[in-house]
């Protein structure tokens, strides 16, 4: 098996919808284009990782979002070392259809109530719902690794929820400890880096922002 030495996980660059969120009832969550700012922060990402990746192939997965196509596009990585797919499960959290802003911040409220992972807006998902999506990407990027020439890199193009969940799965979090961990910012990376232990380690973790209480002992 020809596990990569690094999985990068990136969040898109600043979107409208990040900066403004009565465009949501104008413009569908996947046609979101960047702003100003999250051109330059998907710019800056690209130097780091054309830095770590340097000369290595990477194995590259990209939500189908208009957002993260156009952070992907601004990486500037070089495409004869780059394997490129798009990947729907790894899309955004779905928060419905045309949404009325006032609606959305009032179910933002429930959530927040409620608990992140387990509240399902009123026409879309859970985090949950995103988390059993997300596990079955895990399972097919599990497989690719069987091919002997897989590239020593992944890097996965996404979301910042859609990221504190790939890790919740890959590392084994509890509920817990995922609803105590904010998004990554925008431009931002979490990397899962192979150690000499065999074991996947993260390089950076996730802020924090409260105490995580668990229901019950685990791991």
């Amino acid at each position: 098996m020809a596990r990569p030495r690094r999985i990068v996980l990136l969040r898109h660059g600043e979107s409208e919808g990040n900066v403004d969120d009565s465009v949501y009832e104008r413009v569908p969550d996947h046609a979101l284009k960047l702003t100003e700012t999250g051109r330059r922060q998907a710019t800056e990402a690209g130097e780091r990782l054309r830095a770590a990746f340097g000369d290595e192939r990477v194995s590259i997965y990209v939500s189908p979002y208009r957002r993260t196509h156009q952070t992907l596009r601004l990486l500037d990585l070089d495409p004869s070392r780059t394997r490129v797919r798009e990947e729907p499960r790894l899309r955004e959290q779905d928060w419905g259809n045309w949404q009325d802003r006032e609606d959305v911040r009032k179910q933002m409220a429930y959530r927040d109530a409620y608990g992140h992972f387990f509240y399902r807006f009123a026409q879309g998902e859970s985090g949950a719902d995103v988390y059993d999506r997300v596990d079955a990407f895990l399972e097919s990027l599990w497989r690719s690794f069987q091919d002997p020439a897989h590239p020593p890199n992944v890097l996965l193009v996404t979301h910042g929820l859609t990221m504190r969940l790939f890790c919740m799965r890959w590392l084994h979090w509890n509920v817990a400890e995922f609803e105590s961990l904010s998004n990554p910012g925008n431009g931002e990376t979490r990397a899962l880096l192979l150690g000499s232990d065999g074991r996947y380690h993260l390089d950076q973790p996730f802020e924090r922002w409260c105490t995580p209480k668990p229901y019950g002992r685990t791991g």
